[in-house]
Parts: structure tokens; sequence; C-alpha cells
């Protein structure tokens, strides 16, 4: 949904209310995904990024959060089924659709450049058709009889085939990108027509959802790509009233920094005054991945011809409705922390690489009452 959208909802977040109820299981999570940017970049960074800064003040900030790997599709599968799914690609979902990796490769012309994959990874990663059938939290969250859905902004109703959207004059401005959307690549969400009816526009039901007490157990929450803070050409942005979000010729991207701190200032916002808030909820934040300047990673990130394959530092932030206060985390983790994490938190089992984590791995702690 564009800035504007939300910005009826947007209020300045007030300390959340307390509550004494740390032992019972969270009635509703809100995780919402922003894009491409390492933690230095956003975190201080209180010109761009003003609300972000003032929300992380107030909530707990996990000082090494990492992303699993690079680009960015295998980290949004990794958040939602606990598997990056063997692939170094952002290309689109289809049951004969194969690319070979993206990253880590000889001419990716990032950080990742270099023969950094085995000959095995790469064979088996050109080779994966991008349908994939593994489980998925969907199942989890049905199995326990869990309302879930997936708000994807500027994403066209009924979108589930497209790849990126809008077209304005004849152009694809790519706002709507489909590997943002990761619950289109697995077969048993393709499949399900009751399922794809939950994967919808942010714009059509978001603010509706929040204002007739109708949110689900899990809502993962995608921005446009010129509110994640990810950008697109300076061409394409023009086309749609948003010059800032255009890459800049070099330097920080200050123009889609600042579009993505307004995004959240109005998201947090809504969920904050929604009657869903006062019913024992969290609200995530995380990065996908940082800007490609390194590939750190911890927690079971895959690894390759001898170096760790991770997705480098990134922000990562969670309140709560029961916090009392913020403070920052230096426990080591990733997206598939985060979600054996919520897994827990909503009452889910395991699931992939997040049964290989131990209690004492968990994020648990940025979730108490303490």
């Amino acid at each position: 949904m564009p800035t504007r959208i939300l910005a009826a909802a947007a209020l300045v977040v007030a300390a959340p209310a307390v509550h004494a109820q740390s032992t019972r299981a969270f009635k509703h999570v809100f995780l919402i995904v922003m894009e491409n940017h390492g933690k230095g970049e956003i975190l201080g960074n209180t010109v761009d990024a003003p609300f972000i800064n003032d929300l992380a003040r107030r909530s707990m900030v996990l000082g090494n959060y990492y992303g699993v790997t690079h680009p960015s599709l295998p980290n949004y599968l990794a958040l939602v089924s606990g598997s990056f799914q063997g692939i170094w690609d952002d290309c689109k979902a289809g049951a004969s659709v194969t690319c070979a990796p993206e990253e880590f490769v000889p001419g990716s012309g990032d950080a990742t450049d270099g023969s950094y994959l085995t000959s095995a990874q790469l064979a088996s990663a050109s080779a994966q058709p991008h349908w994939f059938a593994g489980s998925n939290i969907v199942d989890q969250l049905e199995a326990k009889g869990l309302a879930w859905k997936a708000y994807m902004q500027s994403m066209p109703a009924g979108g589930h085939d497209v790849e990126y959207a809008p077209v304005v004059n004849g152009t694809v401005v790519k706002l709507y990108a489909q590997k943002h959307n990761p619950f289109e690549y697995f077969s048993d969400i393709r499949s399900n027509p009751a399922r794809l009816s939950r994967i919808v526009p942010l714009e059509t039901d978001f603010a509706p959802d929040l204002a007739s007490g109708n949110a689900p157990a899990f809502a993962f929450i995608v921005p446009d790509q010129c509110h994640d803070m990810h950008g697109i050409s300076p061409s394409t942005a023009a086309l749609v009233g948003l010059p800032e979000c255009g890459y800049p010729n070099a330097g920080l991207d200050h123009g889609a920094i600042h579009l993505g701190d307004e995004f959240l200032r109005g998201a947090v916002g809504a969920i904050v005054a929604s009657s869903a808030w006062r019913d024992h909820s969290a609200i995530v934040i995380v990065w996908d991945e940082d800007d490609y300047t390194g590939f750190a990673g911890c927690c079971g990130s895959p690894a390759g011809n001898g170096f760790v394959l991770g997705g480098a530092n990134a922000p990562a932030l969670v309140l709560t409705s029961t916090q009392r206060r913020g403070q920052v985390s230096w426990k080591a983790a990733n997206h598939y922390t985060m979600l054996g994490t919520l897994e827990r938190l909503l009452g889910l089992d395991c699931i992939e690489n997040t049964c290989k984590l131990s209690r004492d791995d968990l994020l648990l702690d940025l979730f108490s009452d303490e």
C-alpha cells in the first residue's frame, strides 16, 4: 500500500500497555519484512529513519542478526519454511522454472563475486524447480486451527502468477515482486484456492482486518519495493510519482530508506491502535539481508568451499504489547532462529532447520514481560 494509504492510520506509537501474561501463547504475530540494508545503515541513521530509531529505543533490538544467505528469495523461503530450499536466485515461481545461482559465483558484481559454491551446490541449485513440495508455516498454522494471512503491497488482486506489477504506460514497474512473496512457491499453497485467498493485496485487506477485529494469528506483511527500502530504477520510480525510490547513482539510498521508515510508521501505528494489539501481540520487523557488502552468517546458514554463505548483519526489531522496556540482544540469530521462536510462541512444532535449534538458541527472552 502506498504510504499515503496508511497515513490515515499512522499514529505516534505510544508505549505499549503492560499485561502480566508472559506464560500464555501470543494471540497475534505481525511479521514485517524489509529489504537489503545492513544494521549500521538503519540503526543510528536518525535523518533517514527517525521512526525506526525511535522505535528501537522502545523495543528489543537484535544486534547480531543475519540473513540466512543471498539474495532475497531464499531468505523469504527460510522465514516461512525453515529452509532456503537450496537456491541462490530471485527467479519466479513455477514447476518448470529453474535458475542458476546469482550469488556466490563469478560475475555476481558484488561482495559475493567468486567461486564460493561447490560444484555439487551449483548443479543442485541449477536443477531445482521453483515449486517446492516441502512443509511450511501455513501447514503448521492450519493444523493448529490458527488463522494466517499474507498482506502484499501493490500485489494485483488474484495476481498469483504475476512476477512483477503494476504496468504503467506499457512499462512494468517492479513495485510488487513475487520473489518477496514466498507462499507462491509452495505447491500445496498454489494448488489450494482457499489458501491462495489468504494471500491478498495489503491495500484492500490490512486496515479492514485490523478495524473489524479479524487480524489473523500470523500476519506476514511485505511492503512493495518502494516501501521496503529495496528501491527501483529511477525511470520507473518517476512513473509512479516516487522519484525518491529510484536507485541513486552512488552512495546510500536515502530516499528509499525514508519511504520505508514512513511505511513502518503507518503500519506499526495501525497495529498498535487496533484491538488485536491489546490481545497479547507482537510485531517483528526484519530485513532479509544486508546490501551485499558481506556474507557473514550463523545458525544454519549454508557453507560452500570453506566459507559460510550468509546474508550478513541486518537490522531486526521486536515489539510486544507486554514489553516493559527496550534493550539490545547480542545473541547470534537469523531467519531460522526467528521462525523457530515464532513457532514456539504460537504453539507450533518445529520445521526443517528450526528443528536443529535448542531452546537456548531461540529468542524467547525478547518476547517476555521482564
